[in-house]
């Protein structure tokens, strides 16, 4: 387990070997791109943007545990963020998912190697409320504070408060539950897109957070946390700028983030960054058409080492 609870020093990656953008989540993640799309060149693509990104992850000194995607059915399933998570108590959290080819991307292999390597005491399967049409994607529909232990959601029909609630009170989190949305007045669709919280600092969207009290709530908490607040347009945003992560490396904190992402910050912002981590941008325009980046490619592993 990282020094850090923040941030990891492990993660899973999953290397899709037919990734295309999932036609059933289209509706509701307006990140998802609408271009014309060569099928076979984007597979090829991603499955060398997964791969490339893993080794310089790895020259970080992050242990990159990367498993392989040869079905047809899960076009989703380089996200693993939204079925699984780990906890540092040695819990495993499974999660119900909204597009029902996305619940196919849930695989015992992961578990396996997780209990196999390190100190899993506990794993909580929330999957079977999704019979009920009850959905919480992970650390796509959260975004964690593990210091403050504040579980921030951005509510959307992939994250149900009630099961919120549940997660928040098993695992000692707060529920903070806010509406954010875009300029044309559609809901985010993931918290993850919007919020990224380091050990120091933490970049969102305000703006994009409808209701002004609770914007205000929400900062206030993070600078009576003695974190550096960024405050991303939504332009950044769109450009994925929301969605990186803090991890652990051999030599010092790094944020994971895309070229997408790393272009769209300015130089102040940059500055701001570096003064607590080593930037780390990743290629992964491909995988970005499917509206997801850098954060959501990337399961944090939040456990101890056996």
């Amino acid at each position: 387990m990282s020094l850090f609870p923040q941030a990891p020093s492990a993660v899973v990656m999953i290397r899709p070997h037919h990734f295309f953008p999932n036609e059933e989540t289209r509706q509701d993640n307006h990140f998802q791109s609408n271009k014309t799309i060569n099928k076979s060149q984007i597979e090829v693509q991603a499955y060398e943007q997964v791969t490339a990104a893993g080794k310089i992850l790895e020259n970080e000194g992050i242990t990159v545990h990367i498993f392989e995607d040869e079905s047809t059915q899960t076009p989703d399933s380089v996200f693993p963020n939204n079925w699984f998570s780990t906890h540092s108590g040695g819990q495993v959290v499974i999660y119900p998912m909204y597009a029902k080819n996305r619940r196919k991307e849930r695989r015992t292999d992961v578990i396996e190697l997780l209990k196999k390597q390190y100190r899993v005491q506990d794993i909580i399967d929330y999957s079977g409320l999704e019979y009920d049409n009850i959905y919480l994607e992970g650390t796509g529909a959260m975004v964690l504070d593990h210091i403050e232990r504040v579980a921030y959601a951005a509510r959307s029909k992939r994250t149900d408060s009630h099961v919120l609630e549940r997660f928040c009170s098993y695992l000692n989190f707060e529920p903070m539950v806010f509406d954010a949305q875009d300029s044309e007045g559609v809901a985010v669709y993931h918290t993850n897109v919007l919020m990224c919280i380091g050990s120091d600092f933490v970049m969102a969207g305000f703006s994009m957070m409808t209701d002004s009290t609770r914007r205000n709530d929400i900062i206030q908490r993070f600078k009576n946390a003695g974190k550096h607040i960024i405050d991303l347009t939504e332009h950044q945003i769109n450009d994925f700028c929301g969605n990186a992560l803090e991890l652990s490396g051999s030599k010092g904190r790094i944020l994971a983030l895309s070229n997408t992402a790393y272009q769209a910050l300015n130089t102040e912002q940059i500055k701001t960054l570096k003064q607590y981590v080593k930037l780390v941008p990743l290629d992964v325009s491909a995988i970005e058409l499917a509206g997801g980046s850098v954060r959501c490619m990337l399961a944090g592993i939040h456990l101890s080492k056996r």
